[in-house]
């Protein structure tokens, strides 16, 4: 029994900086159908307005993960929020199609590292049986966040406009950054963290000490990342899971008010459902996978259960194309998203296969792969949905989830920490 809390804590501030990174990245979908009529865009140019923070969070993942084995957690979060978050304030001052897409292209390069950085942070403060749950609590920010904030944007804007919103979750992130630089230390600079504490994380498998002594960027360590089958099993399930949750942070808003018909603020609060059953659903992957752990099952199913089970229910998607009542269309994106959430702890599988001193770095490729659907598919469903139809983008994005379910299935292998003495296959 650890006599130890501090990494609780810890976890807490990751999960509220969670919840400000998707407030970031997605208040821009709420606004989205006013900004079409405010600015006459179309369905195509605000599916690069959308696509453009994708191919720069995704182009930057490895530099991003390399940046996060070297540069301590306090300064370099506290630097990303603090930009990303002023990228986020300009945009609620710019009109030109040019400068919004300019404007997320940045917040792109900014959020960047952020999800290698959470990673490599729990691996650092959590011991291997606690890893699964600390990932799938953080993650929930992104869906407990929206959950409750969906119906506040959508008020908030009715209030002070799209522009009014977008400056006020810039000025939130920036108080936040603060917040963080303030209050974050890593494990062997935290004063108050007991000695005991550390030494439950080290024996747990945590890597709770960064080495003083750094060694400098080799391109062998990107073969490494690149050069073994079972981590391209990963990068593509990531992409497929990947896939259902950007309709959600992109397109859902516009899909309920466009293509159903809903009243804008109406539209906010059905939004909230999905994203309250993927909360439900990630917390339930991660403690189910640590329980399976604790009772002996191996760690290939202890962990691939969890991420098939959620891939299949994600299938459901395809289900609100048979139907027009709201009710029964919030229920089968209410399944498919649950289901998403499930499948959304692929970063344990990052803290169970990277070797040890290339977490970063792999966690760096696998969001790299995974957040290409940030621009892939915003921009493809903005071509499908170009007649006004959704069907053919939901039958799409279903397709991708069964993608998914293969390459973890036969792809993935065995969960086991790669030891460098291997050959790569």
């Amino acid at each position: 029994m650890s006599s130890g809390k501090k990494r609780y804590g810890i976890l807490g501030l990751i999960f509220f900086t969670v919840v400000i990174n998707y407030l970031d990245r997605t208040n821009i979908s709420v606004a989205a159908p006013a900004i079409m009529e405010s600015l006459n865009f179309d369905s195509v140019q605000m599916g690069y307005i959308f696509g453009a923070f994708g191919l720069t969070y995704s182009i930057l993942q490895i530099p991003g993960g390399i940046l996060v084995d070297r540069i301590r957690a306090r300064l370099l979060y506290s630097l990303m929020l603090g930009l990303w978050s002023f990228a986020t304030l300009l945009q609620g001052l710019v009109s030109s199609f040019v400068a919004l897409v300019g404007l997320r292209a940045s917040i792109g390069v900014f959020e960047a590292p952020s999800y290698p950085c959470n990673n490599a942070i729990v691996t650092r403060w959590f011991p291997d049986h606690e890893r699964a749950s600390a990932i799938a609590i953080y993650t929930s920010g992104q869906f407990i966040g929206l959950a409750f904030l969906f119906p506040v944007l959508t008020e908030l804007q009715v209030w002070i406009g799209w522009r009014g919103l977008l400056i006020t979750s810039g000025v939130i992130g920036i108080f936040w950054a603060v917040i963080w630089y303030i209050f974050y230390r890593d494990p062997d600079q935290h004063k108050s963290v007991s000695e005991k504490e550390l030494d439950f994380i080290r024996a747990g498998g945590g890597l709770s000490a960064i080495k003083k002594e750094k060694k400098p960027f080799s391109w062998s360590d990107l073969r490494i990342a690149l050069g073994y089958r079972k981590l391209w099993g990963l990068y593509i399930g990531q992409f497929c899971m990947g896939s259902v949750s950007i309709f959600f942070l992109t397109w859902f808003p516009t899909y309920l008010v466009e293509y159903r018909g809903l009243d804008f603020i109406k539209s906010g609060y059905l939004a909230s459902l999905p994203f309250l059953a993927a909360f439900g659903g990630i917390l339930l992957s991660g403690f189910i996978s640590d329980r399976l752990l604790k009772k002996g099952y191996s760690a290939s199913i202890a962990r691939k259960v969890p991420v098939l089970t959620g891939l299949l229910l994600s299938m459901a998607i395809m289900g609100a194309n048979f139907t027009d009542d709201i009710s029964l269309i919030i229920t089968f994106l209410a399944v498919a998203f649950f289901g998403n959430g499930i499948a959304s702890i692929g970063w344990i599988f990052v803290s169970s296969l990277a070797p040890k001193h290339l977490v970063g770095l792999i966690g760096g490729v696998f969001n790299f792969i995974g957040s290409t659907t940030g621009f892939i598919i915003p921009a493809a469903i903005g071509y499908l949905v170009q007649e006004g139809d959704f069907a053919p983008a939901l039958y799409f994005i279903s397709g991708l989830t069964v993608l998914g379910i293969f390459s973890y299935l036969f792809i993935v292998g065995k969960v086991e920490r790669i030891e460098l003495k291997q050959v790569a296959t």
